[in-house]
C-alpha cells in the first residue's frame, strides 16, 4: 500500500471538483471562507478549473473536463494534498477519462472527499494501491467555529493523529432557515448511541457489555456509489481483497439516497460479486435515512440478515458519512479497532 507524505506547515492544499463544484450557495461562501481559514493557518491554496464551474450534469462540468483537472491535479507536484469541493451525483461517469495508470505512476497524494467521491478514493485504493482519506470535503471548513470532527480531518491530513474516537452527538436535522448560514456549525442535538452486533451461532446478536476487538485492511464508502462500480471495468476488488487477505478487509460503509431496502439490495449484490471475502469486521454509519423503517425491515437488519454467515462482529450508527459529524477515515491503512459499550477507538497504521 502506497501512503503520501503528510500536509506539512505552509504546504499548499488544491481543491478539485471532480463532483459537484462550489458555483451556487451556500457552498460558494463556504468555500470562499474555508479558502480564508486556511490562508490564516499558512497554507497556501491551489484552485482547480472547475471548482466554481456548475455546467455539468450532477458534476461540475463535463465528464472529460472533471477528469481532466482531477489526473492533472493528482499527478502535478504543484499541490501537496487535494480536498474535493463536494459531493454530487454523477462523478461515475468521469472514471472511463481518468488516467489512472498515470496516477499509479505518480507520486502518492493524499485526496480527502465523501460521498459521490467515493469513486475515487475507493478506486484510488483498489486500483492504484494507494491510501486515500474517506472525510469531509470543503464546505464545513468555512464554518465560523470549526467542529472537532473538522480539526480531526486537518490533523489526519497533517500526520498528527491517527486515532479517531468519534463524537458525543450528531445532528439529524440542520438548522432551521431563519437561523442557518453558509458559515454555520452542525446542529447536533443527537446524543450518539453505537449498536454492536456480534456472532451468536448463525446469527448475530446485539450485544452491549462485550469487549469487542476489530483489524484488518481499511476498505469502503458510499454504498450508493460502491453499487454502481459493481461489475464494471473498475471493479478489481476481488484481486485487492486476494492481495491482502492475511490482513482480512474491515469494511466501513454508509449510504446517501438508499432506503432500507436500496441497502440491503446493495449489501446483497456485494455479497454476491464475492467483495466482502476475507472480511474481519463491518463498520456501518448513520444512514442518511435514518430510523426509517420499511414493511419490518429496519437500518440494522438491511444490514446484518446479509452479513451474519461471516460470523464477524457489526457496529452500527457509527460516526460516518451524510450525518455529520464524520470521523475521518484511511481507506487502505490497517484498521484497530477497540469498543466497549459505548467507547469506541479506531486506530489507523500505515503497513
Amino acid at each position: 500500500m502506497r501512503y503520501a507524505s503528510f500536509l506539512k506547515n505552509n504546504g499548499i492544499i488544491g481543491f478539485v471538483a471532480p463532483s459537484f463544484g462550489a458555483a451556487t450557495e451556500p457552498y460558494y461562501s463556504a468555500f470562499e471562507a474555508a479558502q480564508n481559514r486556511f490562508r490564516q493557518m499558512g497554507y497556501q491554496l491551489f484552485i482547480g478549473s472547475n471548482c466554481y464551474e456548475g455546467c455539468g450534469i450532477g458534476i461540475s462540468n463535463t465528464p472529460k473536463k472533471c477528469a481532466k483537472e482531477l489526473t492533472e491535479a493528482y499527478c502535478d507536484p504543484v499541490c501537496d494534498v487535494l480536498i474535493s469541493c463536494g459531493g454530487g451525483e454523477m462523478m461515475c461517469e468521469d472514471l472511463e477519462f481518468i488516467d489512472f495508470a498515470r496516477i499509479r505512476e505518480a507520486s502518492p497524494k493524499w485526496y480527502m472527499g465523501y460521498s459521490d467521491n467515493t469513486n475515487f478514493t475507493f478506486l484510488l485504493t483498489t486500483l492504484c494501491d494507494t491510501a486515500s482519506i474517506y472525510g469531509p470535503c470543503v464546505k464545513p471548513f468555512g464554518m465560523k467555529e470549526w467542529d472537532a470532527s473538522l480539526y480531526d480531518a486537518m490533523d489526519l491530513l497533517c500526520g498528527r493523529k491517527l486515532t479517531q474516537k468519534g463524537y458525543e452527538s450528531w445532528q439529524l436535522e440542520d438548522w432551521p432557515e431563519d437561523q442557518k448560514t453558509p458559515y454555520s456549525s452542525y446542529h447536533k442535538t443527537i446524543p450518539r448511541k453505537l449498536r454492536c452486533f456480534i456472532p451468536d451461532g448463525e446469527t448475530l446478536a446485539e450485544a452491549s457489555n462485550e469487549v469487542v476487538h476489530l483489524q484488518g485492511r481499511m476498505l469502503g464508502g458510499c454504498l450508493d456509489c460502491l453499487k454502481t462500480l459493481v461489475g464494471t471495468e473498475f471493479d478489481r476488488v476481488s484481486d485487492f481483497v486476494e492481495k491482502y487477505k492475511e490482513d482480512g478487509i474491515l469494511w466501513f460503509l454508509e449510504s446517501c439516497d438508499l432506503n432500507v431496502f436500496d441497502i440491503r439490495r446493495a449489501m446483497w449484490q456485494l455479497e454476491h460479486a464475492g467483495w466482502f471475502r476475507y472480511t474481519r469486521g463491518f463498520l456501518i454509519g448513520r444512514p442518511m435515512h435514518f430510523d426509517e423503517p420499511m414493511m419490518g425491515l429496519d437500518q440494522y437488519h438491511a444490514v446484518i440478515d446479509i452479513v451474519s454467515h461471516y460470523q464477524v462482529p457489526v457496529i452500527m450508527d457509527l460516526d460516518l458519512g451524510h450525518l455529520p459529524p464524520m470521523m475521518p477515515v484511511i481507506c487502505g491503512s490497517v484498521g484497530d479497532v477497540n469498543l466497549r459499550q459505548q467507547d469506541f477507538s479506531l486506530d489507523m497504521r500505515l503497513i
